[in-house]
């Protein structure tokens, strides 16, 4: 009775400490109650970022996980414009990668297999023969700690020992989220290692700019500074080609409507991709101030665009969504209710020398940037 008391009393105080921080339960209508939970030893929680116009990020230490994101659409109404779960135990039992913080390596390495000096490593295949953001038991999956938490920011670190999912190195990682007063998410990657490996980091958050999951992204305008991409097999595989996207469906340098061209399957790449599930190699070159995606919805006016210093992004538009899951307020998500746009290396990296380097040696230290600035058209 004793330890049940005090484990009541546990969750209680860090609900009532995760509340006092933030003046209000969350505008989102989440329970930080259905959030407290004990996983490897840890007690975790919600947390909850406001700024001063009052938008609001809800994340999870578990995956280091976007939970909601409100923003005002162009009545001024408040709207959740990502997808996931209402409570800690979805994300535990439920393989999902809504709005993680993905590690070791995000998206894939062909064939699980990649050599770093001379030296053979092979990992999990969990994706037609390839590795796929780290593997079944990636970082998606594991707690990361919070090493600060304040009204507008939270840092998560978290350690990953040498030959977790048969990776080198042991990697001490770090994933930061402030919100802005400009209605931006700025998501700041670090991380270092012991040993010769390769660290890609992103975020699996998937938008929907309605705010209503019913609906799907295919009216979303979508526009991508980017002249090619990187086709890809039909096991969703990069070949090494890096193609031009002038007069194919891939062309998104003016913005066009998400689902003009995504059904045309007698263009290779929408069959092998089943949809939209490629990497664009982004003309901004590093530039962080530089757009690198614009996604609109019409039906609510509100746009986000996406800022990184990385070469690529990978835009995946849902298309393995397929009415199994149900998501928050008990909305069942089916395919294309949602769309990922993950800043990131080009996939398979460590094993094409010629496309921007993944590997990270002792005494570097890795890092990557990505913005979600939110506004509003009228």
């Amino acid at each position: 009775m004793i330890r049940k008391i005090s484990a009541m009393l546990l969750s209680a105080l860090l609900i009532s400490g995760c509340c006092s921080k933030q003046c209000n339960m969350p505008i989102s209508g989440l329970n930080p109650a259905d959030f407290v939970t004990t996983i490897d030893g840890q007690t975790t929680a919600l947390y909850t970022l406001t700024n001063a116009n009052g938008m609001e990020v809800c994340v999870t230490p578990f995956g280091g996980r976007i939970v909601s994101v409100m923003v005002p659409d162009r009545t001024g109404e408040m709207r959740d414009v990502v997808l996931g779960f209402d409570k800690i135990a979805d994300y535990q039992n439920v393989p999902s990668d809504f709005g993680a913080s993905i590690g070791r390596y995000a998206n894939r390495i062909g064939q699980g297999k990649f050599s770093i000096d001379g030296v053979e490593y092979d990992l999990p295949k969990n994706n037609f023969g390839h590795c796929l953001h780290g593997g079944p038991n990636g970082w998606q999956y594991k707690l990361y700690t919070v090493a600060e938490a304040t009204p507008n920011n939270l840092v998560l670190t978290l350690h990953s020992p040498d030959g977790e999912e048969q990776f080198p190195g042991n990697v001490e990682a770090q994933v930061s989220y402030t919100l802005t007063d400009e209605n931006a998410i700025v998501i700041d990657y670090k991380a270092t290692t012991d040993a010769p490996t390769v660290i890609n980091m992103t975020n699996h958050s998937y938008f929907n700019l309605t705010g209503d999951p019913t609906q799907t992204i295919l009216g979303h305008e979508l526009m991508i500074n980017a002249d090619n991409f990187t086709p890809v097999d039909d096991t969703y595989m990069t070949t090494g080609e890096i193609a031009p996207v002038a007069e194919t469906p891939m062309d998104f340098r003016q913005a066009k409507a998400v689902g003009k061209e995504i059904d045309n399957f007698d263009y290779i790449q929408l069959k092998n991709g089943n949809g939209y599930d490629h990497n664009w190699v982004l003309n901004t070159a590093g530039d962080k101030t530089q757009p690198a995606v614009v996604l609109y919805a019409p039906e609510t006016g509100i746009e986000l665009t996406v800022y990184t210093d990385e070469p690529g992004i990978q835009v995946y538009s849902g298309n393995f969504l397929d009415g199994t899951v149900t998501g928050k307020k008990g909305i069942v998500y089916n395919q294309r209710v949602g769309i990922c746009l993950e800043t990131q290396k080009y996939p398979d990296t460590p094993n094409k020398p010629e496309w921007p380097s993944a590997v990270v040696r002792p005494g570097e230290q890795y890092t990557s940037h990505c913005t979600f600035k939110f506004g509003v058209r009228e």
